[in-house]
């Protein structure tokens, strides 16, 4: 290690570091990566918080140095929401405890975070391992970016990564509300939505160690994360929502009056009554769409200055540490 990086090291001794590793049935794993993350960050304190595992997890995180803790409610985002409750600290470090991330990385990520002033840093995963990352992950990683990004306006590389790096700031104003693995793709919309500081850095990912399997479900976890962008995207864009749909039933509406018109200027006649009740019910039903996503987006806006002031409402993180 570079005389640098040791300084660097040196000046994190003053600042509380926690290393959050959510854990369900990873004892063939987590003694490594416990033992990576102190290596890399001797001054953190390491929590690995067990979420019903039913092999010796616990037992071997404690004796590898970690504090342990536990989450009866089965999910990853009931584990992030109880980490982010319990534990206090200046800098939090998320990760797996499957031995996939690169924990040497670390260092790098909170300098990142400190010199910039940001509030979150994402290891955007890069592998050259096909089994580290398996194709229909990746498939549906980039199909849930790319729709992220057309929602917001604007997105991550890599939304689902579980390696990141997050100021105090963060973590105390991010009210979770996910249970499951969709708690990556919340997280992210959290920042871009208060338009908080952050940045990527590509870290390496790896295989998981022989013995070791994934929690992950390509197409049940991936429908949850889809879902969840939907739902957030009803809530956070209720104009745009919901005045998609009454643009859709108008057009609807139109398309079929269009000969109910052509029959009545010639024959002064409306021959087909129950397509002209379908036909005002659709212009009625557009415009309750209209007006409910302009009463939504005030009530959005009042709830989103709300979040704001509670996030700036947090101290900042003094950053002499990384100006010295």
């Amino acid at each position: 290690m570079s005389a640098e990086a040791l300084s660097f090291l040196d000046k994190l001794a003053s600042l509380r570091i926690a290393v959050l590793l959510p854990c369900y049935n990873e004892e063939v794993a987590i003694a490594r990566t416990v033992a990576a993350f102190r290596e890399s960050l001797p001054n953190a304190t390491i929590y690995v918080y067990d979420n019903n595992s039913r092999d010796a997890t616990i037992t071997v995180a404690r004796e590898a140095g970690a504090v342990v803790r536990s989450e009866r409610m089965q999910g990853k985002g009931n584990v992030v929401r109880r980490m982010f409750a319990d534990v206090d600290a200046d800098i939090y470090v998320l990760s797996d405890g499957d031995l996939t991330y690169d924990a040497t990385v670390a260092p790098a990520l909170i300098q990142r975070l400190l010199d910039e002033q940001l509030d979150m840093v994402v290891g955007a995963r890069k592998s050259e391992v096909e089994l580290a990352y398996r194709r229909g992950h990746r498939f549906g990683n980039r199909m849930l970016t790319g729709m992220l990004a057309r929602l917001f306006g604007r997105s991550f590389s890599d939304i689902l990564s579980g390696y990141r790096v997050f100021s105090r700031r963060f973590v105390k104003s991010f009210p979770v509300l996910s249970s499951g693995f969709e708690i990556e793709t919340e997280i992210s919309i959290h920042a871009l939505e208060l338009r908080m500081p952050v940045a990527e850095v590509v870290t390496a990912y790896a295989a998981r160690p022989e013995g070791s399997t994934s929690k992950l479900s390509t197409y049940s976890d991936g429908w949850r994360i889809l879902r969840t962008i939907v739902n957030l995207f009803r809530l956070e864009r209720p104009i745009l929502f919901f005045g998609s749909i009454g643009v859709f039933a108008l057009l609807v509406a139109i398309i079929l009056a269009i000969p109910l018109a052509i029959t009545y200027a010639h024959t002064g006649l409306v021959p087909r009554l129950p397509t002209a009740v379908l036909i005002t019910g659709l212009g009625i039903g557009a415009m309750l769409c209209f007006f409910t996503g302009l009463i939504l987006d005030t009530v959005v806006r009042g709830r989103r200055e709300v979040r704001r002031l509670a996030y700036l409402g947090i101290p900042i993180l003094a950053m002499d540490v990384a100006a010295d």
